[in-house]
Order: structure tokens, then C-alpha cells, then sequence
């Protein structure tokens, strides 16, 4: 008799997990969080274990290579310099440009808004390349947040990580806000004509807006669905912009007048430089795009193309529309609020106020695409690294997209614009994002001169010392133009101060070069972004630093309670098997 031995069964591939899942693991797998009895050890260690947040500082390599796998799918690396460039333009160029100029015009700087322009631009450029040189370096999706918690710390990464989703969630609020306004006042001229009224809420809260909640969901939901579908759909749209843009332009000269452009500084040089810390939110969003590095097809040429190439372009298309406009009316007829549509209708070109109309709603869409694009992203990597729930930081296998991120977003943003008004949301808007700018300037002087286990302690110290020069000259400055002083021997020392930090700093040696593209004129150029961002942020007003505080503040808690503890077991997996 023949005896066959047993085969063994085959051996099946591990069933794919769906995505979508609500087990507890999957938001909570650190071992703090596995029983109250844990949750309670680890409380009473949260004393060494924010000290040991504090000084760590995560690498490139974790950034890019460990915390990917959180999302268990690629991105789809679909994105080329081209797309870089429309994304940053539609991102950018929103409603801004149509509704601060005239206001600033009129109020503020006269024909020397070209200036304003100029001034902001350059601070923004300033910014730009500092996020390049660590986007060409770090390609992933956390943009800031990736890059401060490698430069200065998962201490610091957190609190920029909690500005972040605020600015995520303001901006976007904000922008659904503003394109319900703008859409309602070409209805009725009523920006209120669509919110619904509850007296019983108090003011800034009480007028209910389901159109910003609808427009919000539809622009996230684009987003959802693809990147390259986004992204083509954003630079056909903004490409018509552009005609728009240029036809706006070449009749504002046609019908413009070079006597309206006297006296150039109406309202003197402190009114140029007050209009320039307000239209630099005419420039803010490009941010977004440099945390799509990750869905980039060659980060070391897309985008220095796409970042440094695209803000310099928005510069020149601000500065031209600004001169358009003060040539076509007086700076003292200009209306401050349609600006432009009032300035067409006074030359017999009625119907052209439509094409505005069309080109700012377009804007603002256009921005709303883009943020959600860049603001899930963010959301991905501070959940990657357990700073909020992993499960946020899953990438959906079919649209290749962080749905769960966006959904995150999407709704939170939705119920703030909901209830807030837009002088609630701008002022903790703009606090955020110059906080952040200021922290990635901060970042790439540390990144230079600051490399562990090269530096030595004594050359670490100096740059500390001169970083603090430059730091606190420039908060002198700021000081000084905010309590009036125009006494100019006191701006030369502060000046010669901020200078003498950076010519001590330039005598360092510097241990990281950059590999494929860097900030040119290291430190001057990092340093001057850090003054003119503190500057910027001197500008707002006490409530912005107040609400900045207590939202500062809830973080902290957060912090305590959750996030050093799922951090702090991320970090010390391998101690704890």
C-alpha cells in the first residue's frame, strides 16, 4: 500500500485591511492608552517625559522613510514643476487682490501701494525659499511641521502642529465666509443676504451661513477624489484667471491717467509700509504647496521651479494690477470695497465688473482646492507621528488621498464657518501663519549651523547668541514703530545691532551645505525674513495675541494629557518590547 504525505495547506496573503475601521487601536495603539491602570503610569511620568520631548529632534530619514509607513499606501507621485506653479497661483492669488487694494489705496498708501506690494512680495519670497530648500531636501507632506520637528524639536513641532491645523481650520473657514459674502453682494449687495440671523447668539456668532458649509464640502470633496484630477482642474481655471488678470491690466492703462498717480506717498512712507502688512494676506497660501512634495515627481527640479517661480510671478501680476488701478481713478475716488468694478464702471465699462466678479469667486474657489489639498497633508504627517490619531494618517488605496485627514478638516472647518464671522477668524489667521514663517526662517539658520554630533558645543553657543542678536533687534524694531518713535538714530542701531548678529554668524562655520538648491546669502537673507515676519506680527492688533494665547494654551493641555505620552511611546517603541 502507497502512503502519500499530507500536503500542507497553502499559505494565503494576509487579507487587506479596509480602510475604513473605527477600532479603538487604531486611533489609541500606544501603550500609554491600553488600560486606564497604563493611561495612569503614564501621567505620573509626564514630568520626564516632557523633558524628554523637549530636547529630541526627529531626522530626515524618520521623516521620510518611517512615518510614511503610518499611511500603509503611497501618494500618488503625479505632480511636475508646471502643476507646482498653477497650484501656488490659485492658492495665492484669491480674493485678496480685489478687496484689500482699494481699501489700502483709499486709506493708506495712495499710488505707493505699488511699494506695499513690493515690500510684502519680498517678505514672502523670503519665506518661499526657506520652504523650498527643506521641501527639495524633505520631500514629504508635512511641510513645517516635518521641517521644524527636525530643526528645533518635537516640542516646539507640536505647538507649530496645533497653529497649523488652526490655520487649516480658520483659513478655510474664513475663505468659505468670504466667497458666501462676495457671492450674496453681487445678488443683493447685501454680504449678509444668505446667513441666517439667530439674535439669541452673541455678535460674530450669530449669523448662521450654510453656503460657506455647502462650498467648503463640494471644494474638499474635489479634492478627495484625486490629486491630479485637482490639480488639473486648478490651472485650467487659473489660467482663465490670468486672461482676466491681463485684460484687467492692459485697460487699466489704456484708460489710465499718470496724474493720478501724484502726490506717489499721499499718506507718507509709514502709510507704505502700513499697507504692506496688511495686503501680505493677499500672498499667503503658498505654504500649501510645498506640502505636496511628497506627490511630486522630482522634487529637486519641480520645485524650486514651482515655489521660487510662481511667487515671483504673483509679484509682478500684484504690482501691475495695484498701478492698473491707481492710474484709472484718484486714490481719494477709489472705492474701498469693488474697487475695481466701481474704477470700470467710471471709464463706461460696466459690463467688465462681471469679469471681476467671476475672477474673484474664481480665486477663492480656486484657493479652497488647494487648501484642502495642502491642509490634509499636514493633517497626515502630525498624524503619522501620533501627535493626533494615526488613523488620520491613512491614504485611501483607490484615490490614493488622505480622505480620513481631509474629512478631519473639512467638518471641523465647515461648523467654524458655520457660526464665526470674518473679523473673528482673520486676526487668529494671520498670528498663526507669520508665527510659523518666522519659525521656518528660525529653523534653516539651525539646519546650517547646527548639525549633532558635528557641532562643537562652544560653536553652538555662539550661534545661539548671535541668533538671539538677531531675534531681539528685530523685536526692538517692531517695538519702536509700534510706540511711534520715528527718532531714525534708533532704527540705525537696531540695524547695526541685527547686522552685527549676522556678521557673527556668517564667521561660524557652517556644517550642512545643501545637496541640489538653498537660500542664497546665509544667514542675511533667513535673518531678514525673521525681522519682517516679527514686524508683520507687531502690526495686529491685542485681541489677535489674546485669542493666539488661549488657543496657545488648550493646546498645552492637549499636549500634557495626550500627545507627549503617544509621542513620547513612538520614540521609545524599541525600549518598550
Amino acid at each position: 500500500m502507497e502512503f502519500r504525505a499530507e500536503e500542507d495547506p497553502p499559505v494565503l496573503p494576509p487579507k487587506p485591511r479596509s480602510y475604513w475601521r473605527w477600532r479603538k487601536q487604531d486611533f489609541f495603539p500606544e501603550p500609554s492608552f491600553q488600560s486606564f491602570a497604563s493611561y495612569k503610569a503614564a501621567l505620573s511620568q509626564t514630568g520626564s517625559r516632557l523633558g524628554d520631548r523637549l530636547l529630541d529632534r526627529s531626522t530626515d530619514a524618520r521623516e521620510l522613510v518611517e512615518l510614511k509607513r503610518e499611511s500603509e499606501h503611497e501618494m500618488d507621485r503625479c505632480l511636475t514643476w508646471w502643476d507646482l506653479i498653477w497650484l501656488s497661483f490659485g492658492s495665492v492669488v484669491g480674493s485678496g487682490i480685489f478687496g484689500i487694494t482699494g481699501q489700502e489705496i483709499h486709506d493708506d498708501a495712495g499710488p505707493s501701494i505699488v511699494l506695499s506690494y513690493v515690500i510684502s512680495g519680498l517678505s514672502a519670497l523670503l519665506s518661499v525659499f526657506c520652504y523650498t530648500e527643506f521641501a527639495v531636501e524633505i520631500p514629504v507632506a508635512g511641510g513645517s511641521f516635518s521641517y521644524l520637528r527636525v530643526e528645533l524639536g518635537d516640542f516646539v513641532a507640536f505647538i507649530a502642529a496645533g497653529n497649523i491645523l488652526l490655520e487649516a481650520i480658520v483659513g478655510a473657514a474664513g475663505l468659505g465666509r468670504s466667497w458666501s459674502s462676495y457671492f450674496a453682494s453681487v445678488v443683493k449687495n447685501d454680504p449678509d443676504f444668505l446667513r441666517i440671523k439667530v439674535k439669541k447668539f452673541p455678535k460674530g456668532f450669530n449669523l448662521l451661513d450654510p453656503i460657506a458649509v455647502s462650498v467648503l464640502f463640494i471644494a474638499n470633496g474635489i479634492a478627495m477624489s484625486g490629486t491630479r484630477r485637482t490639480s488639473i482642474l486648478n490651472w485650467v481655471s487659473s489660467i482663465v484667471t490670468s486672461l482676466v488678470i491681463v485684460f484687467i491690466v492692459v485697460m487699466g492703462f489704456v484708460h489710465g491717467k499718470t496724474s493720478n498717480l501724484e502726490p506717489f506717498f499721499p499718506y507718507g512712507a509709514e502709510g507704505a509700509f502700513k499697507a504692506a502688512a496688511i495686503v501680505y494676506w493677499s500672498y499667503t497660501g503658498f505654504d500649501m504647496v510645498a506640502n505636496m512634495a511628497e506627490e511630486t515627481k522630482s522634487p529637486s527640479k519641480d520645485i524650486p521651479l514651482g515655489l521660487v517661480g510662481s511667487m515671483s510671478m504673483i509679484t509682478v501680476v500684484y504690482c501691475l494690477m495695484s498701478l492698473a488701478l491707481s492710474m484709472m481713478q484718484k486714490y481719494t475716488e477709489i472705492d474701498r470695497n469693488a474697487a475695481y468694478s466701481v474704477a470700470f464702471g467710471k471709464i463706461g465699462m460696466n459690463w467688465a465688473k462681471y469679469l471681476v466678479t467671476i475672477c474673484a469667486l474664481k480665486g477663492m474657489t480656486t484657493s479652497l482646492l488647494v487648501g484642502s489639498l495642502g491642509q490634509a497633508r499636514y493633517t497626515t504627517q502630525i498624524a503619522r507621528s501620533h501627535m493626533i490619531p494615526p488613523w488620520f494618517a491613512l491614504v485611501h488605496p483607490k484615490t490614493q488621498t488622505p480622505i480620513n485627514a481631509t474629512l478631519l478638516v473639512t467638518i471641523t472647518s465647515g461648523i467654524v464657518a458655520f457660526f464665526s464671522s470674518l473679523d473673528v477668524l482673520s486676526s487668529v489667521f494671520s498670528f498663526s501663519t507669520l508665527t510659523i514663517f518666522m519659525l521656518m526662517a528660525v529653523s534653516l539658520l539651525v539646519r546650517r549651523y547646527y548639525v549633532r554630533d558635528m557641532t562643537s558645543k562652544n560653536d553652538f553657543i555662539k550661534f545661539l547668541v548671535c541668533l538671539a542678536i538677531v531675534i531681539g533687534s528685530s523685536i526692538g524694531v517692531t517695538v519702536l514703530w509700534n510706540s511711534n518713535c520715528r527718532v531714525w538714530i534708533w532704527y540705525f542701531v537696531a540695524a547695526l545691532i541685527w547686522s552685527l548678529g549676522n556678521v557673527g554668524m556668517a564667521l561660524l562655520p557652517k556644517h550642512r551645505i545643501p545637496k541640489v538648491w538653498g537660500v542664497p546669502l546665509v544667514p542675511w537673507l533667513p535673518s531678514l525674513s525673521i525681522g519682517m515676519n516679527l514686524f508683520l506680527i507687531g502690526s495686529l492688533e491685542a485681541v489677535a495675541f489674546w485669542r493666539f494665547l488661549i488657543c496657545s494654551a488648550v493646546m498645552l493641555v492637549y499636549y500634557v494629557f495626550v500627545g507627549v505620552h503617544t509621542t513620547y511611546d513612538v520614540a521609545h517603541q524599541n525600549d518598550q518590547k
